[in-house]
């Protein structure tokens, strides 16, 4: 069955679509970044009003691409929450219209599940079960995947999540919007220890991350050291190593816990390659597999969520066919079975 996907939680208007026969036909994004970088962080009304005026066109975009019609279209997914309940609202609007209209089923799919199934995508991509650590702007989670929908929650950020934290980090050095991929690269150029930071929660005997103190830190050594360049580097580049060291531990932690033997990491902060390095060298040292989404799949995009869609209705989801339009700006990855 042929799946259109959309993805409209934040900045990021993604359209896609997918055959579990063909595989993925089209994948499309239109990046917010530009917008929103002269008001140094995302404007939600902004954000809205950006994917009513790009989601039709890159639907009609991506039909082109995959070589089909709308009437070939077997099934609607978009991402129901969680995220900003005005671009969620874009996204469900245009789904369930269309889905009406086709009188096809439409399924309202959790933006996370669609993150940490988009490794599967691959086609060496994992099997059932593993462990999945989401690391995203508004997420840190451990989560133990047993199979679609069943999603057990082991630990999660109890304030500020990596990403948020990379986001915040980067804007008190001083570092352009987004501020977590600009941080990443002022780090490649600096060298660790030369600021000591702390690495937050690695002996709470939990799995639980907490980041916000670590952002508190680097506030501090900022405001008591002349920050040349070469500093800011050094200073970025412990930031990223402290957080590393922590997403490393914790998942070593989880991996011993739940006896799998397998770690997917998804989301945007899953694109870091410091992160990658570690994870990969360490896994590799106790014989557990690490598996990644496909680079530009780490960030929001349709076809996480079109094959997240395809997945459930293959596991015998009907979707809905009522046209009701329903968004869950805050929903809990763990009740979505």
């Amino acid at each position: 069955m042929l799946v259109l996907g959309i993805e409209s939680s934040c900045d990021e208007t993604g359209v896609a679509l997918y055959d579990p026969q063909r595989g993925l036909l089209a994948n499309l994004v239109h990046s917010q970044i530009a917008m929103h970088a002269a008001y140094g962080g995302v404007v939600p009304e902004l954000a809205s009003r950006d994917h009513v005026r790009y989601l039709p066109l890159l639907i009609e975009q991506a039909l082109a691409e995959a070589g089909v019609a709308r009437d070939d279209i077997g099934a609607i997914a978009y991402t129901a929450g969680p995220g900003l309940a005005g671009a969620l609202l874009v996204g469900a609007s245009v789904a369930e219209s269309m889905a009406l209209g086709l009188g096809v089923p439409a399924i309202g799919i959790h933006h996370l599940e669609g993150h940490l199934l988009s490794p599967m995508l691959a086609t060496d991509g994992p099997a059932f079960p593993f462990v999945a650590l989401l690391v995203s702007g508004g997420h840190t989670q451990l989560m133990r995947v047993s199979g679609v929908g069943d999603y057990e929650l082991l630990g999660e950020s109890v304030d500020d999540a990596a990403g948020e934290a990379f986001d915040k980090t980067a804007k008190l050095l001083g570092l352009p919007y987004p501020g977590g991929p600009s941080l990443a690269r002022l780090a490649e150029s600096g060298v660790p220890g030369r600021f000591i930071l702390p690495r937050p929660m690695v002996r709470s005997g939990d799995l639980d991350f907490s980041f916000s103190g670590l952002k508190t830190a680097v506030l501090t050594l900022s405001q008591a050291t002349a920050l040349t360049d070469e500093a800011r580097a050094d200073l970025a580049a412990e930031f990223q190593q402290a957080v590393v060291d922590v997403l490393e531990f914790k998942a070593i932690q989880a991996m011993a816990q739940t006896g799998l033997d397998t770690l997917v990491v998804a989301g945007g902060v899953g694109a870091n390659r410091r992160l990658r390095a570690r994870l990969d060298a360490s896994f590799a040292r106790k014989g557990w597999r690490v598996r990644y989404p496909a680079p530009e799949l780490c960030t929001d995009n349709g076809a996480m969520i079109a094959f997240a869609a395809s997945m459930r209705l293959s596991s015998g989801e009907a979707g809905r066919r009522d046209g009701v339009i329903a968004v869950k700006p805050r929903w809990p990855l763990a009740t979505t079975a």
